[in-house]
């Protein structure tokens, strides 16, 4: 299987600090995978690297099944080509319904010119219904998006990326501060889009990842430490001893 994104050969440094050290990593077309390391491991530098809001040194970075550099690219040009990065902490127009959320997200999808004329059709409106469906908040069309549950707010975001149909996916450490079942949805939600998108995972809760059930990627000093499933990468010496030895 020929990889949707590989970064081959990476290296960042910031004052002297190598941050991304040789990093190489591959995820394929519709593929779930979760990053995993201690802090300073590279994770947030590393999806940085690929939404094109840090240059690396050294390395390439190519995505889509005819590569494309992104380095040649803009942080825009990267989001239009298909890529969309979810951030810690939940970025929705909390005094706008879910409704609204979601209509500006489809229209931030189009070019500038396109924006200007606009209009909402009937289709994007099934479209919006189609995507508040899919993260559980069909019910929730005419609520406000300040009055939801972080995790719904989450979803919201998660919806609103999804409105710009990216075929890559980057989410950091969406399980911070869920309830469990919040967290149960979310690992549904995540496993569910990874069926017709890759989707990366930067998350630091074992039991989230767990429940995620996919490959595993445990960075350590900006490079690969250990790949596999958790079981394997948990059981690697060297992770036990700069990671999860750390109690």
């Amino acid at each position: 299987m020929s990889a949707l994104l590989e970064v081959s050969g990476v290296t960042v440094s910031f004052d002297g600090f190598r941050a991304i050290n040789n990093l190489t990593f591959a995820i394929g077309a519709a593929e779930l995978r979760a990053i995993i390391g201690p802090n300073g491991a590279g994770k947030s530098t590393f999806m940085d690297i690929v939404t094109g809001k840090t240059r690396p040194d050294s390395g390439s970075v190519t995505f889509g099944e005819r590569p494309v550099s992104l380095l040649k690219l803009s942080e825009a040009q990267i989001a239009r080509a298909g890529i969309g990065r979810k951030f810690q902490r939940p970025t929705v127009f909390e005094d706008q319904t879910v409704q609204e959320n979601l209509t500006l997200a489809l229209k931030a999808g189009r070019g500038p010119l396109a924006v200007l004329r606009w209009r909402k059709s009937a289709a994007d409106e099934a479209r919006v219904a189609e995507l508040a469906g899919q993260v559980g908040l069909g019910d929730s069309l005419t609520k406000k998006a300040g009055i939801l549950s972080h995790g719904q707010k989450q979803w919201l975001e998660i919806a609103m990326l999804l409105a710009q149909e990216p075929r890559l996916l980057l989410v950091d450490e969406p399980a911070a501060g869920m309830t469990l079942a919040e967290r149960e949805k979310t690992t549904e939600l995540l496993v569910e889009i990874a069926k017709t998108r890759a989707v990366v995972v930067v998350e630091h809760d074992m039991d989230f990842v767990r429940r995620l059930s996919c490959k595993v990627t445990v960075l350590h000093e900006g490079a690969v430490l250990a790949e596999g499933s958790l079981d394997h990468v948990t059981r690697n010496q060297s992770v036990i001893d700069v990671y999860l030895g750390r109690g």
